[in-house]
């Protein structure tokens, strides 16, 4: 049973697959480039199920992570994901690209902040802790303001882990405020892994749980600029009749 792992949320691309069976991870491909995820998404799911000897009838599962991120990009991977899923009439789960990113902290004794940019000194975040080798939330995952968020962490007392390529731009704050309680991420741990939303697709498939349903869609976590725009649009025309 072979499930095919893709993360298309941030500027990082990422596609695994896994054999479900041996819990093996049998191939991985990641690039952290600013280039069309659309156009490089299937050629190289195409490259990578090529040199595992692998077709896609082969895949038996597919996981996609929902969001947050990058709007186009959550968007393109969904899509892809679903298309496939309904074309090959198999399962598809799903995880939030921030607990794949927390994975990369499994084994540090403390909190895991992963954070994503989320402009005008926001961030797309939550705090998680690993507990026998499955991540769990201890704060929320939101859209918050940067220093907002810091106090929260800093009210916490606990060791905290920032993951992300997003958090250099906001180290000056975190040591700022935060002091020895903050630990950062080397530059491999930054990069989000489609092997570690294999695995998250995993946990739920030997748990047993259900496949997103058909009408599946992206968590955003707050709403996109086309829907802000048009929901002042409508508040202002409430307010002039």
């Amino acid at each position: 049973m072979k499930l095919l792992a893709m993360d298309t949320s941030t500027l990082v691309m990422g596609v695994a697959v896994m054999d479900l069976e041996n819990q093996k991870i049998l191939g991985e491909t990641v690039t952290n480039l600013h280039k069309n995820h659309s156009v490089r998404l299937m050629p190289t799911i195409e490259r990578l199920l090529n040199d595992l000897d692998l077709a896609v009838d082969d895949l038996t599962h597919l996981a996609v992570t929902r969001g947050p991120g990058s709007y186009t990009g959550i968007r393109i991977g969904v899509t892809t994901a679903k298309a496939m899923s309904w074309a090959r009439r198999i399962p598809l789960y799903s995880a939030s690209g921030l607990a794949v990113l927390a994975l990369n902290g499994a084994r540090f004794d403390g909190w895991v902040v992963p954070m994503f940019d989320a402009r005008r000194r926001r961030v797309y975040t939550g705090a998680f802790r690993t507990d026998n080798h499955e991540i769990r939330e201890q704060l929320p995952q939101q859209v918050i303001a940067v220093d907002a968020w810091l106090q929260q962490l800093k009210e916490s007392g606990e060791p905290i882990l920032f993951l992300g390529d997003d958090v250099v731009r906001f180290e000056e704050d975190i040591r700022s405020t935060l002091g020895k309680q903050a630990c950062f991420g080397t530059p491999q741990e930054n990069i989000p892994r489609p092997a570690s939303l294999a695995w998250l697709a995993y946990q739920k498939w030997s748990r047993q749980e259900q496949p997103e349903p058909p009408d599946f869609s992206p968590e955003y976590l707050q709403m996109t600029e086309a829907e802000a725009n048009w929901l002042k649009k409508q508040r202002k025309e409430g307010a002039n009749g």
